[in-house]
């Protein structure tokens, strides 16, 4: 008997229910992955998380190949493959991991209504998320959660599956054609982040390990520090499933870093539960009295300074400096760059939203959508505006405080002494000259007041809140 093994947001062989599911009672299993155009050129399109999918299938490759196996890449519709593929190989069975965001939903159905003409079954799983189902969480009323601190009390109860090692493989499926990886070329994207981390699950699991050794322990005090290597670094590795969440969970030592961190991965199960419920998130807000009612700021001039770095509030460009850098930023500096375009500026969350999926290793839609909200104040978080109207200058003297985030990624400022850091455009005109830095032409003035952009955002919110 014949299993295929679709693989999509699961490219691991380490705790993988369905690899286990089609291995159990099969004597051949041919692995699949299938690029799908909708995704490497729809909406949300990024060259530089092609590249980190292509090095995480070559992996993945590598690592089956160990075990006796190998993955099979077909470029094109998984309704239109899958039924080709299960035909060629004589399959009666399709096992992937269950995904929860509405395009893979909607594909996944139409895979399904598919194979159900064919007479091929296909059987979900387990392994997205660290709990098993985090969908079917409910409150004590049988409601849906609606903010996080409720969900986090009951999800840290829900079933869990024990994390399962690497199956042995039945024999590679003889006269099917496996064709070399494409390259990002030969995709038709070019490479926008210069320095990404490397994909795969080698990487990932390495990372994972590296965290898990010491980080972690003084989680709760460093993760919010841009100055330190103190968070993990894995958000990649989870959003294309190159590392388990739940065998991740499993693995935290104890103490109050891990529990911090923990936190953190229910952070993620949330946002995906919040998506799934709400699938109409993907375009509006979460809060309906703010959908259409927000009078956002159309200014060409500002969005293009914020997503270049060039705002002159130094940790806001930094930390999009370091995005287009690395296609990766620190959790606690995307908020800041959110507030800033959506409060300061007034631009539509939206727009942030987009510019961080074209970029973002770990552009994940239920999870990049609802921290997009979240600081826009539109989404989930109870919180009122002014709560989250955040200071560039004080969260750059609190999470920055030597500055070395901050020179990382601009070079322009390397010289600039310490008093003037948060504040350059303080600097008497003695000071820009000998430090290298003159404001206004190797770095710019403040493209807005903080304070009176403050103000103007409480009432944007105002208004439209009626």
């Amino acid at each position: 008997m014949t299993a295929l093994l679709w693989y999509r947001r699961d490219l691991r062989v380490h705790d993988l229910p369905a690899l286990h599911a089609a291995c159990d009672g099969h004597d051949r299993v041919v692995p699949v992955f299938c690029l799908d155009d909708r995704l490497l050129h729809g909406r949300h399109a990024s060259p530089a998380r092609t590249q980190f999918l292509l090095e995480s299938l070559a992996d993945l490759d590598r690592n089956l190949r160990e075990l006796g196996s190998r993955l099979l890449v077909w470029r094109g519709r998984p309704e239109q493959a899958l039924p080709t593929l299960a035909r060629m190989a004589g399959a009666t069975e399709i096992h992937a991991t269950r995904d929860l965001t509405p395009f893979a939903r909607d594909r996944g159905r139409s895979v399904g209504r598919v194979l159900q003409d064919e007479g091929i079954e296909f059987v979900a799983h387990p392994g997205l998320t660290v709990v098993d189902d985090a969908t079917a969480l409910r409150t004590k009323a049988d409601t849906l959660y609606g903010t996080f601190t409720p969900f986090y009390r009951t999800w840290q109860n829900a079933p869990r599956h024990k994390p399962l090692p690497p199956p042995g493989m039945p024999p590679i499926v003889e006269g099917l054609e496996y064709e070399p990886l494409p390259t990002l070329a030969d995709l038709g994207l070019e490479q926008e982040v210069p320095e990404p981390q490397p994909g795969g699950e080698t990487a990932g699991l390495a990372r994972a390990e590296w965290f898990l050794d010491g980080p972690v322990r003084d989680y709760a005090q460093t993760h919010d520090r841009l100055d330190l290597d103190g968070t993990s670094k894995l958000a990649p590795y989870l959003h294309f499933g190159c590392v388990s969440a739940r065998e991740l969970e499993l693995s935290l030592p104890e103490g109050e870093g891990a529990e911090a961190f923990r936190r953190q991965l229910c952070w993620r199960d949330f946002y995906h539960y919040v998506h799934y419920h709400h699938p109409e998130n993907a375009r509006l807000e979460y809060q309906e009295r703010y959908r259409h009612t927000i009078d956002w700021e159309d200014d060409e001039e500002h969005f293009a300074a914020w997503a270049a770095g060039r705002t002159g509030y130094p940790l806001v460009d930094a930390a999009m400096r370091q995005l287009a850098q690395e296609g990766w930023m620190h959790n606690r500096a995307r908020m800041i760059v959110g507030c800033f375009l959506t409060k300061h500026l007034g631009i539509d969350w939206r727009r942030g939203e987009a510019h961080f999926m074209r970029l973002l290793l770990d552009g994940d839609q239920p999870n990049n959508n609802g921290n997009w909200q979240w600081i826009a104040s539109v989404g989930v978080d109870p919180q009122p505006v002014y709560r989250r109207i955040f200071n560039p200058v004080l969260q750059q003297e609190r999470h920055d405080p030597d500055g070395r985030y901050v020179r990382t990624y601009l070079p322009e400022l390397a010289r600039v002494p310490a008093k003037y850091l948060t504040q350059p455009w303080l600097m008497p005109a003695d000071v820009q000259e000998s430090s290298g830095c003159r404001i206004g032409s190797d770095y710019p003035e403040p493209i807005v007041d903080q304070r009176e952009a403050r103000e103007q955002a409480l009432a944007r919110y105002r208004g439209a809140a009626g």
